[in-house]
């Protein structure tokens, strides 16, 4: 096989309309339908790229990816959006959200705890 033939390796989840897109500039992509398992981890690991090219690109683009990944594991585990958003409810009002920008940097044990 030549180099060319070989072509790029990604091994990575995609959005359903790349394979297309990618036949539609010359080139033949070869995918396979993730299932199961494979699917849960692959959207897991697409969640994590997703939010890393967010964090180093900050744009709203790469965000909206994000959110397209969680409403893909979402459908995947059967989970419906209201449900979610109201799961997501009831954590901020037990603990908050993350707007303030706490950072918990330690617990320091109680001083009247190690001095009785």
């Amino acid at each position: 096989m030549s180099e060319e033939d070989a072509g790029h390796e990604y091994d990575k989840l995609v959005r359903d309309g790349i394979p297309a897109i990618i036949r539609e500039s010359g080139e033949r992509p070869v995918t396979h339908v993730a299932e199961g398992d494979e699917h849960r981890r692959r959207l897991a690991e697409k969640l994590v790229e997703e939010a890393k090219e967010f964090e180093e690109s900050r744009q709203p683009e790469e965000l909206a990816d994000v959110l397209e990944v969680v409403a893909a594991i979402r459908k995947q585990m059967g989970i419906d959006a209201d449900e979610l958003d109201r799961l997501r409810w009831v954590k901020r009002e037990a603990r908050g959200g993350f707007e303030g920008g706490v950072v918990l940097e330690r617990v320091v044990a109680d001083a009247r705890e190690q001095n009785p």
